[in-house]
């Protein structure tokens, strides 16, 4: 089985939470490095997939100012990554839906590529992105690449409540794809946190 091109897979970038620690704001449209953290992550999927939406229940006109399609939850009341998923996975037209979170902007330039690569070699449906952090491996699951003809099961496991990216995910067949760089991968929940990753970006890696 040979990896997915970049034509074949559309990317996503998940800007459809609460943002609650964050005190509710929309955390995709927070600034960072003077422009949205939801558009350095669309910014930086781009040149890794043939095609990107971005996935909001908020401030919609403001996203697609972005330039990019922008699908909502079809679920109510914001029930978490796996509702983006279903909706990426509904409106995408390629083979392959590879996701990122919008609030870690300085993730992996190849990290499409290399979630290619493992799935074509474990010939599994999903890749999952994982790290060490702390002597443990922790995986990253809203960067994952993903077959579309997932969603039937996907919306099915949503429809009896559970909400889980790893719960649904332990169920298919998936491998996990080791990145050595965790700092690639870190997130503001906080906007203390969004400040430390600005304060980072700065630093000489």
């Amino acid at each position: 089985m040979k990896p997915p091109a970049p034509q074949d897979i559309t990317g996503i970038v998940l800007a459809g939470g609460r943002g609650s620690r964050m005190g509710g704001v929309d955390k995709g449209l927070q600034p960072y490095l003077g422009q949205p953290l939801a558009l350095h992550a669309l910014q930086r999927l781009a040149p890794q997939v043939g095609t990107v939406l971005i996935n909001a229940n908020r401030h919609l006109d403001r996203y697609a100012a972005f330039g990019v399609p922008v699908c909502s939850d079809a679920l109510p009341d914001h029930p978490g990554p796996l509702a983006g998923l279903a909706a990426g996975l509904a409106r995408c037209r390629s083979d392959y839906l590879v996701s990122v979170p919008c609030d870690s902007p300085q993730f992996p330039l190849d990290l499409v590529a290399r979630l290619a690569a493992g799935l074509a070699a474990e010939q599994a449906d999903i890749a999952m992105a994982s790290i060490v952090e702390d002597g443990a491996v922790r995986s990253q699951p809203v960067f994952c690449l993903l077959r579309r003809s997932l969603l039937a099961d996907l919306l099915q496991f949503l429809r009896s409540g559970e909400r889980k990216v790893e719960r649904w995910t332990a169920t298919q067949r998936c491998v996990r794809v080791h990145f050595d760089d965790a700092a690639a991968f870190a997130n503001a929940n906080t906007l203390d946190e969004l400040q430390q990753l600005q304060r980072r970006a700065g630093e000489p890696r």
